[in-house]
């Protein structure tokens, strides 16, 4: 990228900043709604299964987003396109809290999902292209730390406004700061040209590879599960037990920290095991978090617990994109983009199904039934991803790289 002129250091720290807070506004806005599901669902009379699908809404909105989002970027000049894409989040989240209705909720929240995977995507590339080289993988890492702090702090708070202010507050709240972000990029970030060596249909292309897409299906099939069980976890605290007012902002902050210390110990388990064998180990502790979470229903210290092992497991987020950087060739954008396409197709898929199990009258545990369902499938088709590995002469070992901690 060619920058027309040279920002100094110190507003080049505020242009991280700005990239970091749409991250925050992001993360915060992604992870909200399961924990202001009991309060919306209340207030518009809204089934498990119906409740589900605003979750599920804005995840199909990312899946089918990301990866148009991500070939126009690399097209068009990036601090307008990164403007446009966190102001029109923005918006479409603030009309997620005013306008009535149920459909409304719905299909706002869908329309929120679209920008969510250019954003970041995009984002992480123009923050390391204005900073200098040796400094570009620290730009980075902030930009990603937004997304960090959302699950920490973001969401937990979202969750306090929703049941002291009401439900609408907890997506207008995100709505808003990503209108500030919109604005700081624009007034602060570096004007910059078009990538001459983008070639986004070349990454199109390479897509076509069986590797890729198969890890991209085990990360939808196997963390469709995690988003089975959390997605509902707050529900189904305030319906079987009598918790202290502060035990679902805790319970969504105890997630949000075991997502980031999971983080951590699957970039060190990939590093030494490799991404095939670490994924594997992974899926293997995410089933024993879901059924520790089938056993805790009904006791909300329990859930609390239940919701820190989840975040833990999500770590395996790492070694799938690992594995991608290995085997995405010319695709290394694409495949980032898709494999948080694929994560969310998971967040669809596991309120989705499960939702569909609650309807039924299974019962709280059944959300975790289900997701022990999807990680034993995701391992299946892991399995099948090795054997692919081994009949292409691919070794098992550790690839000595992992991506940025998100």
């Amino acid at each position: 990228m060619t920058t027309e002129h040279t920002a100094n250091r110190a507003n080049l720290r505020l242009v991280i900043l700005s990239l970091a807070l749409g991250a925050f506004a992001i993360g915060t806005s992604e992870f909200a709604a399961m924990g202001l599901l009991p309060w919306f669902s209340d207030d518009l009379g809204l089934n498990e299964a119906q409740a589900g699908h605003v979750i599920s809404a804005y995840a199909f909105g990312v899946v089918v987003g990301a990866p148009i989002t991500t070939l126009l970027g690399a097209r068009l000049p990036r601090r307008r396109y990164l403007a446009a894409l966190i102001g029109a989040y923005g918006v479409l989240n603030i009309l997620a809290a005013l306008l009535p209705g149920y459909s409304n909720l719905v299909i706002m929240r869908f329309l929120a999902g679209l920008p969510h995977g250019g954003f970041l995507g995009v984002g992480m590339l123009y923050a390391a292209d204005a900073l200098p080289r040796e400094m570009r993988a620290k730009g980075v890492t902030q930009v990603m730390l937004g997304l960090t702090v959302a699950n920490i702090v973001g969401v937990p708070v979202a969750g306090i406004m929703g049941d002291v202010l009401g439900w609408r507050s907890g997506f207008a709240l995100p709505g808003m700061l990503a209108l500030i972000a919109a604005v700081l990029i624009l007034k602060l970030a570096p004007r910059a040209g078009v990538d001459p060596n983008a070639r986004p249909m070349a990454e199109l292309k390479a897509l076509g590879n069986p590797s890729v897409l198969l890890t991209l299906l085990v990360g939808t099939i196997g963390c469709g599960g995690l988003f089975a069980v959390y997605a509902f976890l707050s529900k189904a605290m305030l319906e079987t037990t009598t918790p202290p007012i502060w035990a679902v902002p805790v319970m969504l902050s105890a997630f949000g920290i075991g997502s980031t210390l999971g983080s951590i110990f699957a970039a060190r388990m990939t590093i030494r095991l490799g991404p095939i064998r670490a994924s594997g180990r992974l899926f293997s502790f995410m089933m024993v978090g879901q059924a520790f979470a089938v056993w805790a229903v009904g006791n909300w210290q329990a859930m609390i617990v239940s919701a820190l092992i989840l975040g833990l497991s999500s770590g395996v987020f790492v070694p799938l994109q690992t594995r991608l950087m290995d085997i995405a060739g010319d695709a290394q954008s694409m495949a980032a983009a898709m494999n948080h396409a694929a994560f969310n197709a998971a967040n669809g898929l596991g309120p989705l199904v499960a939702g569909w199990a609650l309807e039924a009258g299974w019962g709280w545990r059944s959300s975790g039934v289900v997701a022990i369902g999807f990680s034993i499938c995701g391992l299946l088709v892991l399995g099948i991803v090795a054997w692919h590995a081994r009949r292409q002469g691919e070794t098992l070992r550790p690839s000595g790289r992992v991506p940025a901690v998100h």
